[in-house]
C-alpha cells in the first residue's frame, strides 16, 4: 500500500469515525401535510416542491452548537443562536420526469430576524441513504447548524434516492440533483411559514464535493428563471468537480487522486451513469472479474462505504478492464456525454459574488477544478475569487471552509 493510500484510508476512517455520532430519534409528525398530487384525465400531475410532512429531529441550544462544532473540530465564532431541525418530505420528479418524493434538512434559528433569508447547502459523496443530512446526525449536518445558528433558515435536500426518498440515488447526474434542491427550497418555503418563520426569498447556495458541483448549477439554474421567488444572494461552493471531463477524470488516472477515492468514485459513477446513459451492456465489459460480478449490487444505497470498498479492487487500473481502463482516458460516445452532462456549471455569467473554496492537497477533488471554473465565470464578467485553503485534503478543506462561509455571507450587502 502506498503512502497516500494509506493516509488517504487514516482520513477517511478519521471522518467517519467524527461523524458516527447517533442521530437524535424523529418526534411525531409536525402536522404540516397536504393532499395528494392532482389527476386529471388518468395523468397524474406532481406540484414540484410541494410539502408532504415535516417531522421535528433536533433542538439545541448555542451553547450546545458550539459544543457540537467543537467535538468535530470547526469552529463555531459565527455562532449566535440555537436552532431546531426537521426533515421535509416533498413531491418532486425523478431523471425521467416521473413524479417522486423526495426528504431533506431543514434547520430554523431559534432567535433572530422573523423572516430568515435561506441558505442551500447540497452534500458531497454518499452511497447509503441513512448517511443523509436528513437521516444522520453527523458531519453532513455542520454548515446547517453552522447557517442557521448565524440566524438564517437552511435547506439541505438529501437529493433522489438518499434518505428517505424512495429508488436509487441518481449519483452525480447534475439535472436531477438541481431539480431535488429547488424543490427542496420550495417545500422549505412552505414549511417555514407554517412554523412561523417565513422566509424572504434571499438565497446563499454553497455545498461541498458533489454539492459544491450542485450548488453551481443551482446557481445557473437561477440565473436562468427557474423560479422567480428566490434571489441569488451569493454563491460559495467548497471543493466541488465543476470540470469532470478535464480535471476529475484524468486525476483519477495520473495520481492527483488517490487510489482508495478513485476506486470508490469511478465504480460509483460507472455503475449509475450507465443506468442514464447506456454505458456498457454488462459488467463484465467495464469491471474485471470478481468486482463484476458484484459491483452494481454494492450501490443499492444500503451498503456501508467502507463495505463497498473492501469488496472492491484496491486501484482504479486494477478495477477496471484494460479496454475501459483506455476508455476513461480518452471517451468518446456515451462515455463523453455522461461527463460532459456535468460539466459546464460554470459558463455562465453570475450577477452576485463567487467564492470558491478548495485546497491544495485535497486527492479526491483537486483544486485544479476550481481554476478553470473561475476562468471560465471571470471571462463571462463574473467577480468570482478562489480561496486555496493550503495544505488541507478534501474533508480538511470543509472543515476549514464551512465557518469560513458563514462569515462570507454574514458581509453580503442586502
Amino acid at each position: 500500500m502506498s503512502d497516500e493510500t494509506r493516509k488517504s484510508q487514516e482520513n477517511r476512517t478519521s471522518w467517519r469515525t467524527r461523524r458516527g455520532l447517533a442521530g437524535a430519534a424523529a418526534l411525531l409528525l409536525a402536522g404540516l401535510a397536504v393532499a395528494p398530487a392532482a389527476v386529471a384525465g388518468g395523468q397524474q400531475h406532481v406540484r414540484r416542491g410541494e410539502l408532504v410532512a415535516v417531522t421535528p429531529l433536533a433542538r439545541y441550544d448555542a451553547g450546545q452548537v458550539r459544543r457540537y462544532m467543537k467535538e468535530r473540530d470547526i469552529v463555531a465564532d459565527s455562532v449566535r443562536y440555537g436552532v431546531r431541525a426537521y426533515r421535509l418530505t416533498y413531491r418532486t420528479v425523478d431523471p425521467y420526469g416521473k413524479p417522486t418524493t423526495a426528504t431533506g434538512l431543514l434547520t430554523l434559528p431559534t432567535g433572530g430576524a422573523h423572516r430568515l433569508d435561506v441558505v442551500s447547502d447540497t452534500h458531497g459523496t454518499m452511497v447509503k441513504r441513512t448517511d443523509a443530512p436528513s437521516a444522520s446526525e453527523d458531519l453532513n449536518r455542520v454548515p446547517s447548524y453552522l447557517n442557521a445558528s448565524a440566524g438564517r433558515a437552511v435547506a439541505a435536500p438529501d437529493y433522489l434516492g438518499l434518505g428517505e426518498g424512495p429508488g436509487l440515488h441518481p449519483y452525480m447526474d447534475t439535472g436531477s440533483s438541481v431539480t431535488a434542491t429547488l424543490d427542496m427550497l420550495r417545500a422549505a418555503r412552505t414549511a417555514a411559514a407554517g412554523l412561523g418563520r417565513p422566509l424572504t426569498g434571499n438565497l446563499y447556495a454553497t455545498g461541498f464535493s458533489q454539492g459544491g458541483q450542485v450548488a453551481m448549477a443551482l446557481g445557473k439554474a437561477l440565473s436562468q428563471g427557474a423560479d422567480q421567488h428566490f434571489r441569488l444572494k451569493a454563491l460559495a461552493p467548497v471543493s466541488g468537480p465543476y470540470d469532470l471531463e478535464g480535471t476529475e477524470m484524468p486525476a483519477l488516472f495520473d495520481g492527483r487522486v488517490n487510489d482508495t477515492s478513485g476506486v470508490l468514485y469511478i465504480s460509483y459513477w460507472l455503475v449509475v451513469q450507465n443506468r442514464l446513459h447506456h454505458l456498457y451492456d454488462t459488467p463484465g465489459e467495464v469491471f474485471r472479474k470478481p468486482y463484476a460480478d458484484r459491483v452494481e449490487s454494492l450501490y443499492d444505497g444500503d451498503h456501508e462505504e467502507d463495505d463497498v470498498l473492501a469488496q472492491l479492487a484496491p486501484t482504479v487500473k486494477q478495477l477496471l478492464t484494460p479496454a475501459a481502463y483506455e476508455r476513461l482516458q480518452h471517451p468518446t460516445g456515451a462515455l463523453l456525454t455522461a461527463m460532459r452532462a456535468a460539466d459546464h456549471t460554470c459558463d455562465w455569467k453570475p450577477a452576485v459574488p463567487v467564492r470558491l473554496y478548495a485546497g491544495d492537497e485535497d486527492t479526491d477533488v483537486p483544486i485544479g477544478n476550481a481554476r478553470p471554473c473561475a476562468r471560465t465565470l471571470a471571462g463571462q464578467g463574473a467577480r468570482v475569487r478562489v480561496v486555496d485553503q493550503g495544505a488541507v485534503d478534501h474533508f480538511g478543506s470543509f472543515a476549514v471552509s464551512a465557518p469560513q462561509v458563514v462569515r462570507y455571507f454574514d458581509g453580503v450587502p442586502d
